[in-house]
């Protein structure tokens, strides 16, 4: 990849978590609002055609200035002078309407999902032009909102086989979220597989990104590189120097995506695809690699978002801009946790030489299976397995074959063959219902997690 003449290359690394800020660069989060900064106080103004001249010269100058592809910013502005001219925004009514519609065309000739423009109203706008002590109420402000959501981690457990899981929703800068995120990656230390779960992860800051990799990572390693256009630099982003607590760097690592997982979220994901630490499950992610910066143009009542910087990775010398990260294993958003859990554990299995820990993987991948691939059983033959098996009973209802032992509230068999079911409400326990040889049902044979079976026989209808 080409850049101009006077081309710097900064490095940066990402010092330790405590005890400082890491305000650094930050990769947009879609659908993440803190607080009411981003709602609008008043209805906005009627968009005469000199105001929306004005907005297009304003954004235009900024693009051409700033924009990461000289050339696209040129074709942009062309096009929505072209779209003014010809009347195309005569029927937007105001200029919350006429940004929207400004922000679709510019994404179209680009498109760069990263590149907003949006009507702002005069009381955000003088929010976002404060001085700097407002600047720090307004962090201190966000902050407290962000700990009230526990820095967008979602969810974190252990699953049976010793695989771990972890979901996070935004890449909050590490000044924030460093001591969560270490208590996460601690938790997940002794784990034999980790699962981390991007599919509703819309980006964020790279100091978390650079943070979190490390526990991954054995040496200091170069994720990911920032080209700046209007500077004409190159500065390189590596993992963290030192985490505390134990590293991973042997554990079995499986990404989650879906087509939400955006701009941060991406490079993560990219970066560990790239380095091949990591197996991705999924769905191809949104595509967008650019870093954006805030424009604000206070007299229009109108503010930017304009990606200034693309990313460059040191071993594909590209990035996902407009592509996505295609996954190793595609697969449906809702599949994805479970199609992961079952590579997991399969490794696990091939590698386990203990017979019960053996089985209890076995038991766990098939339970798996069942509930990504149904076994569809018609419903004559699930009537033929109805009946009293003391203390046991099975029936119909609406179709379905249902079960209950003694008094305990009725729940659905779910086939996983002709006749052996499993539970939703009961992982730990499945049955088995035993025929004749001329296909009449005799007993029940219930089998447990861990091997142990009983048996019921039929009494009765």
């Amino acid at each position: 990849m080409r850049f101009g003449r006077m081309m710097i290359v900064r490095r940066r690394r990402i010092a330790p978590i405590f005890g400082i800020g890491l305000a650094v660069l930050v990769l947009s989060v879609p659908g993440l609002v803190l607080g009411q900064a981003m709602r609008v106080r008043e209805d906005p103004p009627p968009a005469d055609n000199e105001t929306m001249a004005a907005i297009i010269d304003s954004v235009a100058a900024a693009l051409n200035k700033s924009y990461v592809f000289e050339d696209v910013a040129l074709e942009m502005e062309k096009h929505v002078r072209k779209e003014l001219r010809n009347g195309e925004y005569d029927e937007v009514g105001n200029l919350m309407d006429f940004t929207r519609a400004l922000t679709e065309d510019l994404q179209d000739v680009s498109g760069d999902r990263h590149l907003t423009v949006r009507y702002t109203d005069p009381e955000r706008m003088a929010m976002l032009r404060a001085e700097d002590d407002d600047h720090e109420l307004e962090r201190q402000n966000e902050l407290e909102q962000l700990k009230h959501v526990n820095f967008m981690f979602r969810k974190l457990e252990i699953l049976p086989g010793n695989v771990g899981y972890l979901k996070f929703d935004a890449f909050i800068d590490a000044s924030y979220s460093g001591f969560t995120a270490t208590a996460a990656m601690n938790f997940l230390a002794h784990t034999d597989a980790i699962i981390i779960d991007l599919r509703e992860n819309g980006g964020g800051s790279p100091s978390i990104i650079q943070y979190m990799t490390a526990y991954f990572l054995d040496d200091v390693t170069h994720l990911n590189s920032f080209y700046y256009r209007d500077s004409d630099t190159i500065e390189q982003y590596w993992s963290a120097p030192y985490v505390p607590g134990p590293k991973m760097v042997d554990t079995d690592l499986y990404v989650l995506t879906s087509s939400y997982t955006f701009s941060g979220a991406e490079e993560f994901t990219y970066n560990l695809k790239n380095l091949e630490r990591a197996t991705i499950v999924g769905e191809t992610t949104g595509g967008g690699a650019h870093p954006v910066k805030q424009k604000l143009f206070p007299s229009l009542n109108a503010e930017m978002r304009i990606p200034y910087a693309r990313a460059v990775n040191p071993i594909s010398g590209t990035n996902w801009e407009g592509t996505g990260v295609e996954p190793h294993v595609a697969v449906p958003k809702a599949d994805a946790l479970d199609t992961a859990y079952i590579l997991a554990l399969e490794k696990l299995r091939e590698e386990s030489e203990d017979e019960d820990e053996a089985a209890g993987l076995d038991w766990a991948i098939a339970g798996l299976k069942a509930k990504l691939e149904p076994f569809e059983v018609d419903e004559a033959t699930l009537a033929n397995y109805a009946g009293s098996y003391d203390p046991r009973k099975l029936w119909i209802e609406d179709g379905k074959l249902h079960y209950r032992r003694g008094d305990n509230p009725g729940i659905r068999a779910i086939p996983m063959a002709e006749r052996l079911f499993r539970f939703e409400e009961i992982e730990y326990f499945r049955l088995e219902v035993v025929l004749d040889d001329s296909g009449n049902p005799v007993k029940l044979i219930g089998h447990y997690e861990g091997g142990r079976t009983d048996e019921s026989p039929r009494t009765g209808d």
